[in-house]
C-alpha cells in the first residue's frame, strides 16, 4: 500500500501578529552601545517614545544615559516595554532610574499634536527629552527616528527590541505615561483610560460615541474626528428641524 501523504498548511496571520512574532525573536543587548564605544563615544543616550498611536493624551518620550556595564539590566530581562507586563516594567523602571547616569522625560499635549501632526510632535518630544538630560550626551541612539539636534546620533529600526539603552527609555516613558493615564481616568471617568491608556480599543470608541471627545482627545485622529463630525451633523439636523418648525408655525 502506498504511504498516505498529508500536507500541513499554516493559517494566515495578520501583519501585526507577524511583526510581534518577529520582534520576540530579536535579542535586546548592549551590542549597539559597545559598537559606539569602540568609536570613542562615552555618554550614549537611548531615546524612545510611547503614545504615538493613542487617541487621547500626550505623546511621551524618555532619554536615558546608562553606565557602560549594563549586565544587571540584561539579567533582569530588560527589553521593549510593550513586551513586558506592568509589574516587570515598574520594577525595571526603578532599576533603570537607580543606575542611570541621567534620565529625562518629556511630553507634548494633544492640542500641540493636533496643531503640528503626530510625526512632528514625536520629534519635538524626543528632542525635549534629550534637552532635559542633566548629563550632556555625546551620542543618541534613537528608535527609528532622527532629530534636529547637533549631537551625533544613530537611527536604529526596532531599537527598543535591540538596544538596552533604547529599551530603558521605552520602559521609563511607558511607566510614566501609563501612570498619567490612570490619573486622568479619575478626571475623565467612563472612557476606560486606566485599561487601554488612550488607545483606540473597541471600548474607547464606544465611549467616544456615547460621551463625545474630551479636551484631551486628539481631534485630528480619524476616530475622534469622525465622532466630532457626527456630532456636528446631529446638531445641524436638530437646527434644521427647529428652523423648519419656526417657518411653518408649528410651535406650542
Amino acid at each position: 500500500m502506498a504511504p498516505t501523504l498529508t500536507t500541513r498548511t499554516s493559517k494566515p496571520v495578520s501583519p501585526a501578529t507577524a511583526k510581534q512574532r518577529m520582534l520576540k525573536q530579536l535579542v535586546c543587548s548592549d551590542a549597539p552601545e559597545q559598537a559606539l564605544r569602540l568609536r570613542g563615544f562615552v555618554r550614549i543616550a537611548g531615546v524612545d517614545e510611547v503614545g504615538r498611536g493613542a487617541l487621547f493624551g500626550p505623546v511621551v518620550a524618555a532619554a536615558v544615559i546608562l553606565p557602560e556595564c549594563m549586565d544587571t539590566l540584561a539579567e533582569a530581562g530588560l527589553k521593549d516595554s510593550k513586551q513586558l507586563p506592568r509589574e516587570a516594567r515598574e520594577e525595571l523602571d526603578a532599576l533603570v532610574r537607580g543606575m542611570a547616569l541621567a534620565v529625562s522625560v518629556a511630553e507634548v499635549d494633544a492640542a500641540t499634536i493636533d496643531q503640528v501632526n503626530i510625526y512632528q510632535a514625536t520629534r519635538m518630544v524626543m528632542h525635549a527629552a534629550v534637552q532635559g538630560l542633566a548629563v550632556e550626551p555625546d551620542h543618541l541612539l534613537i528608535d527609528a527616528m532622527r532629530l534636529d539636534h547637533p549631537c551625533s546620533q544613530t537611527k536604529l529600526i526596532y531599537g527598543d527590541a535591540l538596544s538596552l539603552s533604547i529599551a530603558a527609555a521605552s520602559v521609563v516613558a511607558k511607566v510614566y505615561r501609563d501612570a498619567l493615564m490612570r490619573k486622568l481616568d479619575e478626571a475623565h471617568p467612563g472612557y476606560g483610560l486606566a485599561s487601554h491608556k488612550g488607545y483606540g480599543t473597541a471600548e474607547h470608541r464606544r465611549a467616544l460615541r456615547e460621551f463625545g471627545p474630551t479636551a484631551l482627545h486628539r481631534k485630528t485622529f480619524a476616530p475622534v474626528r469622525a465622532t466630532l463630525q457626527q456630532a456636528i451633523l446631529g446638531e445641524q439636523a436638530v437646527s434644521n428641524l427647529l428652523f423648519n418648525d419656526m417657518e411653518t408655525g408649528e410651535w406650542d
